[in-house]
């Protein structure tokens, strides 16, 4: 693919990991941020050190703290932004942009009150005159091997295929490697519930168990996040993807997830106020329980994971007395949900 003029919303551990990646491919790629310390020491001294202490980013990667400035002449625009601030911030470029482009966005999240998925998000703020079908970028991936540029294998998705292969070339090399599919609400629901599912690992990390808890959850967990996803509209075979089971175990294993990480801190009896303080950086799979939580009640979809995760999290409920209820629930068969999903289909 020959140069693009690329700007990478939020100059976060993602969104600067992924700004490296399309340097490295050969684009002109702008990341703009409204902390214009943080925006200096990237155009200055080439660092991120809010979030990479030891890496060094390509000088060519210019960072912006002037939106309107940032958006001139780009030809596709990457949102990397908390969710919590997505719909803002898609106001913002709407009001400031004078040309079409590619819409793509990388974050993993449903929107508090309106349980909106991101896509809808930037589908209702950016018209369709300025935008391509959105494209939606998730899958197994944590910013800290990205950077280092270890092998990453992750997910284009987008209503319309032709956008999904255009971001496909945009990103792809010999490290990173995309896929596409058309199946956006599989897609964003795993990437958002995941997270859930993650911080309920990290919980059961905190409080001493091993390997065994951990698969039960990552499966039963799948297995819920399935259910309600197709009762969104997904195609269930996403849910066996990338951005689906491939997701759910980088972020529901690894200390480097925020997430489990979150998870852990509470299995080890700190309160949550606390972890979200000290945490540093938006933790997705908090605010997504409460998401997931309200969707499962309106759908009548059966979540008792996400639930017991809700009630510690929002009630304070007693985390060891939760897994106790969760594992005395009445016995039922494994495949339950695939049952419920060929009924559905």
């Amino acid at each position: 693919m020959s140069q693009k003029k690329i700007l990478v919303l939020g100059p976060g551990s993602w969104g600067t990991a992924l700004s490296q990646v399309l340097n490295d491919n050969g684009h002109d790629v702008r990341i703009w941020g409204n902390n214009p310390q943080q925006i200096s020491e990237i155009n200055t001294k080439h660092t991120n050190t809010l979030y990479f202490k030891d890496v060094v980013l390509d000088s060519k990667i210019v960072g912006y703290d002037d939106l309107a400035l940032a958006l001139t002449d780009v030809d596709a625009i990457l949102f990397v932004v908390p969710t919590s601030v997505t719909r803002l911030v898609a106001k913002q470029v709407a009001q400031l942009l004078d040309h079409k482009v590619i819409v793509m966005h990388a974050s993993k999240g449903l929107e508090q009150g309106t349980h909106e998925r991101i896509s809808t998000i930037l589908e209702e703020e950016i018209p369709q005159s300025l935008r391509s079908e959105i494209v939606v970028v998730s899958g197994p991936s944590h910013a800290e091997e990205t950077i280092v540029r270890d092998l990453t294998l992750i997910t284009a998705a987008s209503k319309q295929i032709a956008d999904a292969k255009y971001v496909q070339a945009l990103f792809s090399n010999d490290y990173f490697r995309l896929y596409t599919n058309d199946d956006v609400i599989g897609v964003e629901t795993a990437a958002a519930l995941k997270n859930v599912i993650a911080v309920g690992a990290g919980a059961l990390h905190g409080l001493g168990f091993g390997d065994n808890a951990k698969a039960a959850i990552i499966t039963r967990g799948l297995a819920e996040i399935t259910r309600l996803g197709v009762a969104m509209g997904a195609n269930p075979m996403t849910y066996i993807g990338l951005s689906g089971v491939g997701d759910l175990i980088v972020t529901g294993t690894s200390i480097h997830s925020r997430n489990w990480r979150a998870g852990d801190a509470l299995g080890r009896g700190e309160k949550i106020a606390d972890i979200q303080k000290n945490m540093g950086m938006v933790i997705e799979g908090v605010s997504t329980t409460k998401v997931a939580y309200e969707l499962a009640q309106m759908l009548n979809i059966d979540m008792p994971i996400v639930n017991a995760i809700y009630h510690v999290i929002y009630e304070g409920a007693e985390i060891k007395e939760s897994i106790i209820q969760l594992m005395r629930r009445e016995g039922r068969p494994e495949n339950e949900y695939i049952i419920e999903i060929k009924g559905k289909n």
